[in-house]
């Protein structure tokens, strides 16, 4: 691919010279190159970083819409978001050649993403006005949102990481170094996950232990981002190792069932929120208006009890979000928790992650009472002190079982219910057949199914032919 670029620097340049006779003139407290303040801006625009993923919740198993409902034609028919009903229905191309919505922003927010946070690495080292723990610092930052955009990417468009092949399996496009030319074939999924963790651990040493948003990567993203990564990999002892590192930097939940009621403005804002490591949001927004509220499934609702105050506050009936529009659907529970935060959802590491990790690990390894014991601590903060009941497991199968669920109640709606359905899907005892009805069609994902990984858009295959296209 030739891929061409300007950076901060060079745009620095022309913005402030513009032609000869101004070279001279002193640009008082106007941005210059190569001092620390341009780039610690650059890492503080939020809008730059915060891209997370959105296809993932259109195709998981969380939502469904009833055949030849008023929503399901609203969707058939919204031209400004077609990839909506191409993603719930697995389609191989998501994203058209032409037409009004020929690019994809989950993979284009990634890049962009890895674009920036290029520029900061490459560009810090020669900053001439601050010391080399400052500059450190801004480097371990960007390394981590590169990080992070690698390991969504890689759990997108590439096949879920299975050690017996991840060598040779298709991953993503490494672009380290922000050049005027350079190739963008496919690294393997291996090298993508190598990477994550590589600039993950050279990031931890110099991040700071606290930020003042949660935008802002602190070593505890870098250890939460690390748990994340290794659990996608299946190797559970590391992903424990991590996990607990990133709860020895932050442990605090939100206690929701001290609440009886639901507000925004008691409840923290993402920036704000200490549950969350580092903040991320879906490319295409929030899903609060018709006809893109997210239906809850049939298969979400058996996990997520009446009495639960996640379905209490973030769930709600067609008739309370809809004004009508989807009278059709009077015993549809729908997503709900956009409406009240007055925020799109967050998809990037959170405290109940980690807990939720470390239930599994202890699954895995026939520690039925430490996994339970992980998990009920979450849920002693997600029910009211009434309705609250300890839960057991008769095994550690049986824990397992229970752990899971709890991924699923705990982020409905937010990414990495697709993720477990895909690491699942090797499992025998995980493996399940997903079937949709979408304007009297039928669609099937098996445990097999090409469509665990999403295609990538032909508009990008069309300028940088040597992508190897998903089968």
């Amino acid at each position: 691919m030739k891929r061409s670029y300007l950076s901060f620097s060079v745009l620095l340049v022309f913005l402030l010279t513009g032609c000869e006779k101004y070279v001279n003139i002193k640009t008082q407290g106007n941005l210059v190159p190569n001092q620390w303040l341009n780039y610690r801006y650059i890492l503080n625009n939020k809008s730059t970083f915060i891209a997370g993923a959105t296809l993932t919740d259109y195709s998981s198993d969380d939502i469904q819409m009833v055949d030849g409902s008023i929503e399901q034609k609203a969707v058939a028919n919204y031209a400004y978001a077609p990839y909506y009903a191409l993603g719930y229905c697995w389609s191989p191309v998501i994203f058209q050649l032409s037409g009004t919505y020929y690019q994809d922003n989950d993979w284009n927010g990634m890049y962009n993403t890895i674009t920036n946070a290029n520029i900061v690495i490459e560009e810090v080292p020669n900053v001439t006005d601050s010391s080399e723990a400052a500059k450190r610092e801004l480097i371990a930052e960007a390394l981590v949102h590169r990080a992070d955009a690698y390991l969504q990417l890689v759990n997108s468009y590439a096949k879920p990481y299975n050690s017996a092949t991840a060598l040779t399996d298709p991953g993503a496009p490494l672009v380290l170094k922000e050049t005027t030319t350079q190739s963008l074939e496919r690294a393997s999924v291996q090298a993508v996950y190598d990477q994550v963790i590589a600039d993950l651990k050279e990031a931890i040493p110099a991040l700071p232990a606290t930020q003042q948003f949660t935008f802002l990567p602190t070593m505890g993203s870098a250890y939460a981002e690390l748990a994340r990564c290794y659990l996608y990999m299946n190797e559970y002892d590391s992903a424990n190792k991590y996990a607990d590192a990133a709860l020895a930097q932050n442990s605090t939940l939100n206690n929701l069932g001290a609440a009886a009621t639901f507000s925004a403005l008691g409840y923290p804002a993402q920036v704000h929120d200490q549950e969350i490591y580092l903040e991320k949001n879906p490319t295409e927004g929030s899903v609060t208006y018709s006809p893109l509220y997210f239906r809850l499934s049939d298969t979400l609702l058996k996990v997520l009890e009446p009495t639960d105050q996640r379905y209490q506050f973030f769930t709600q009936t067609a008739s309370a979000i809809s004004y009508g529009s989807y009278s059709d659907d009077p015993n549809g529970r729908y997503f709900y928790r956009e409406n009240l935060t007055y925020e799109t959802r967050n998809v990037g590491p959170t405290v109940p992650e980690m807990m939720l990790i470390k239930a599994e690990y202890y699954a895995r390894n026939n520690d039925a009472s430490d996994a339970m014991g992980w998990v009920n601590k979450l849920r002693v903060n997600r029910f009211t002190p009434a309705n609250y009941t300890a839960l057991t497991a008769a095994d550690a199968d049986d824990a397992l079982v229970k752990v899971l669920q709890e991924r699923q109640r705990e982020f409905f709606c937010r990414m990495l219910r697709w993720w477990d359905m895909r690491r699942l899907k090797s499992e025998a005892r995980f493996q399940q057949t997903v079937t949709r009805v979408f304007s009297g069609v039928t669609y099937t994902l098996d445990p097999n199914s090409n469509r665990y990984v999403f295609g990538i858009a032909p508009y990008n295959i069309k300028l940088n032919p040597e992508i190897q296209q998903n089968p």
